[in-house]
């Protein structure tokens, strides 16, 4: 699997010399972290830094989960599957990392394992929020179609950890002569280390009066608990200091694998089982639907006019797009809409010689135990009278697809690169 975490963290300690040099020199090792792929990334660590394990210890938030147990690094099952807001057992683990930040001494070696969801299993808010007040604010962003940018960004300025506070105590505990590596599984567009995680050891370019202007984009000024409204102005005042802009150029940042990685490996697997492959890259954002229907378009190119190639072929996409729910929506995640809203846009269409699967990587999509769903002509059969669009316009992708059994449910998947699209034409 070319997104394994536990095979990425391997091959990279086989390859880095002065990752090997780092670990014999150091004093000690302290190994924290949070996302879907960090149980994996911390496996595959420990298993290749044996000799070294002595000196390690450390703790990853993570889901709940089945993992295998590890040494020297405590795995913190800091949230249920389906569930991806920040919880108190989250705020316990990420208060015991920035402990062992605070208490290092020089010569110690920080490891950071970061991954896809970080930033909701690495909570820590800033004195004055509380843990129910950042999940709210969390919360109204995630619903009114915020960019996960602009999300990490208000998340960022709410925090004690993130926005490059982590590697701020490791550094000033050691007086500047500890090392950092950040080992990275990247779930954002163009790998932006200060978005990944909300880049807790990576210069942060957003600034408190970024978040506030977030918040006016959406107009949720009159919408958020009175706590953060007030820690972000005092921030904007100069009350509170920014989050790092000056952490040294040292600290090593790694992006291990994306989701350009994923569909290349997915590319050549299509290319060897015959079909013609368009890889649309992991750049694509912004509306579902859209997106959907720009799918759908293509597709019905291909059967009527075999352009832009003549089947069989399979396009490939990645990225990560929004949904506005609006007021009491149904169930689902942007996955299962963008498969419903293809489903639609297709209108039937040569849904004989089609098939789309949309899902997340992490095997998750919004609060559903499916990571997505197929579209095609299987689907629309064991519809029956259930009408597409009307469960499209309440936000209900979920219900449908489960009553046309065309949910996908792999359960999760160890690993988080964004979504992924396929779409066959035969």
């Amino acid at each position: 699997m070319a997104v394994d975490p536990s095979g990425l963290v391997v091959r990279f300690v086989n390859s880095d010399p002065g990752f090997q040099l780092h670990l014999k020199n150091s004093e000690r090792i302290l190994i924290v972290g949070a996302g879907k792929a960090s149980a994996a990334m911390g496996l595959g660590l420990e298993q290749q830094i044996k000799h070294f394990l002595p000196k390690a210890h450390g703790i990853l938030n993570v889901p709940e989960a089945n993992y295998p147990n590890l040494q020297k690094i405590k795995l913190n099952l800091a949230r249920p599957l389906g569930m991806n807001q920040p919880t108190a057992k989250a705020v316990e683990g990420s208060k015991l990392m920035l402990q062992l930040a605070k208490g290092a001494r020089e010569g110690d070696l920080l490891i950071a394992l970061i991954s896809g969801g970080g930033s909701a299993l690495m909570p820590l808010p800033s004195e004055g929020v509380s843990l129910e007040d950042k999940q709210k604010v969390t919360s109204i962003l995630s619903s009114c179609s915020a960019s996960i940018n602009e999300l990490n960004c208000v998340r960022k300025h709410l925090s004690q950890i993130k926005g490059g506070r982590l590697a701020q105590a490791f550094l000033e505990a050691t007086n500047g002569k500890g090392n950092i590596y950040s080992l990275i599984l990247s779930d954002v567009i163009e790998d932006k280390l200060d978005v990944i995680g909300s880049g807790p050891t990576v210069n942060d370019p957003t600034t408190f009066k970024d978040a506030i202007t977030i918040l006016e984009k959406y107009q949720l000024i009159q919408s958020v608990p009175d706590s953060v409204l007030r820690h972000l102005k005092k921030g904007l005042e100069g009350e509170i200091l920014e989050t790092p802009k000056d952490l040294p150029g040292d600290i090593k940042n790694i992006v291990l694998g994306n989701n350009a990685l994923a569909l290349e490996s997915a590319a050549i697997h299509a290319e060897h089982l015959g079909y013609h492959v368009i890889n649309l890259g992991s750049c694509m954002e912004s509306d579902t639907a859209a997106l959907a229907i720009f799918h759908a378009s293509i597709a019905r190119s291909i059967l009527k006019y075999g352009q832009p190639v003549k089947p069989p072929v399979c396009i490939l996409s990645g990225g990560e797009t929004t949904v506005n729910l609006g007021k009491n929506p149904g169930k689902g995640g942007r996955n299962q809409e963008m498969a419903l809203a293809f489903l639609c846009a297709l209108k039937e269409q040569g849904l004989e010689r089609i098939t789309f699967l949309a899902a997340g990587s992490d095997g998750e999509d919004g609060p559903t135990d499916a990571a997505g769903a197929f579209a095609d002509g299987n689907t629309l059969q064991q519809s029956g009278s259930m009408n597409a669009s009307d469960y499209l316009t309440r936000h209900d992708a979920y219900h449908y697809f489960k009553n046309s059994n065309s949910l996908f449910q792999p359960g999760p998947t160890g690993t988080n690169v964004m979504d992924l699209r396929v779409l066959l034409v035969v």
